[in-house]
């Protein structure tokens, strides 16, 4: 053999050998060596079940402002944001045709009034001549029965006498008319004043202007926003909470809410409403969370996350969900004993905001394991682990 062929077969060996150390120490790594693990105490604690929804924060009374006519704007004496009482003038519109139609309502109304007034003279004057004609008639015929009245006399009387009485008739029914007149003014007055009042816009109720849509100078016509209120009585979020809690839920039950302007701070809250219709697409329904307490800046509509409690144990063994492991459909965790990780099955119970009883399967001080750091690979039966 050659030198350069001993020197080429060295060098080969020396590679092959190169990749038996390689794959050899790759093996061990993987087999022997130790993965870095977050570790959890498992320990007695509180664990309070609670489902948790998203919604939005909303009035329970709201209101469009908008007019009854049609008319151009003249006024608006309200900004958003202004607090207002009932009653409190919020617009005017033009109101200029509409005072002048309640003076011709008021004209008519007394010309009505007048005519009544005429026609009740001529009525008591009709009711007189007829009580004349009827004591003459009545005369006539006793003298007639006497044979001292001739039969024209009785004939006259009789004809006078129906004439009155035709004529008192007329009257009286020109007297019904008249005042059928002046109450049709009468309602047309009242008609013409609400319409007049109909261009002051006045609030409904206390509550707080969120929104103002319109300036003066244009003209607004029926349906049209002027202006949004809302109670400030009560307020809660409507949240879309899962199906699958709907039997945990119940009127009354304790909630927290969280506003995505502050999330580092809970306002109390109560379940004020349960929603009976659940969306055929998401599988949500609605709860209405009534929050006692506001951010500073609190909007309409902002989004926020409500948290409901549907139970309390207290003294039970917990760990945090995130340790909670399911395989084949069995939940399970993780212990580290002797530096090695064990799977264990578990029975899981209460499910609160990230933490979750555990029944059966673990006690107190066992150490529950978990990769570290979100790319690590799965944990494995019987691998060597140490503490992060």
């Amino acid at each position: 053999m050659n030198s350069s062929t001993y020197t080429a077969a060295i060098r080969k060996s020396v590679k092959w050998l190169l990749l038996v150390v390689i794959a050899a120490a790759g093996i061990y790594h993987m087999k022997f060596a130790s993965v870095p693990v977050d570790t959890f105490e498992v320990k007695r604690n509180v664990v309070v079940g609670e489902v948790m929804g998203t919604g939005t924060l909303e009035a329970r009374i709201s209101t469009i402002i908008s007019t009854r006519i049609q008319e151009r704007l003249t006024e608006v004496l309200v900004e958003q944001g202004d607090a207002v009482a009932a009653g409190q003038l919020l617009a005017r519109l033009d109101d200029g045709e509409l005072r002048l139609q309640v003076e011709v309502a008021e004209a008519m109304l007394a010309g009505a009034r007048a005519t009544a007034e005429r026609v009740r003279v001529d009525e008591l004057r009709a009711e007189a001549v007829e009580e004349q004609a009827r004591q003459n008639h009545q005369r006539v015929m006793e003298l007639a029965v006497q044979q001292v009245s001739s039969t024209a006399e009785r004939d006259k009387a009789i004809e006078l006498l129906r004439v009155a009485e035709s004529d008192l008739q007329r009257a009286r029914a020109a007297t019904l008319e008249a005042r059928q007149q002046v109450v049709t003014a009468e309602k047309n007055l009242a008609y013409q004043q609400e319409r007049l009042g109909f261009a002051t816009i006045l609030s409904p109720y206390d509550g707080l202007i969120t929104r103002r849509d319109r300036d003066p100078g244009g003209v607004v016509v029926p349906g049209s926003s002027l202006l949004q209120l809302v109670s400030t009585n009560e307020l809660w979020i409507s949240a879309w909470v899962d199906e699958t809690a709907a039997s945990a839920l119940a009127l009354g039950q304790p909630a927290s809410v969280v506003f995505r302007s502050e999330p580092d701070r809970d306002y109390p809250g109560e379940v004020a409403r349960l929603g009976r219709e659940t969306d055929r697409e998401t599988r949500e329904f609605l709860v209405d969370v009534r929050v006692q307490g506001l951010p500073p800046n609190w909007t309409v509509g902002q989004r926020a996350e409500v948290y409901i409690e549907t139970g309390r144990k207290a003294d039970i063994l917990a760990l945090p969900q995130r340790f909670l492991h399911w395989r084949n459909g069995q939940p399970g965790v993780f212990v580290a004993t002797d530096g090695r990780a064990r799977w264990t099955d578990v029975r899981p119970g209460l499910h609160g905001q990230g933490v979750v009883e555990i029944v059966e399967g673990l006690s107190s001080g066992d150490q529950v394991v978990m990769p570290a750091g979100p790319k690590q690979s799965p944990l494995k039966a019987g691998q060597r682990v140490a503490a992060k």
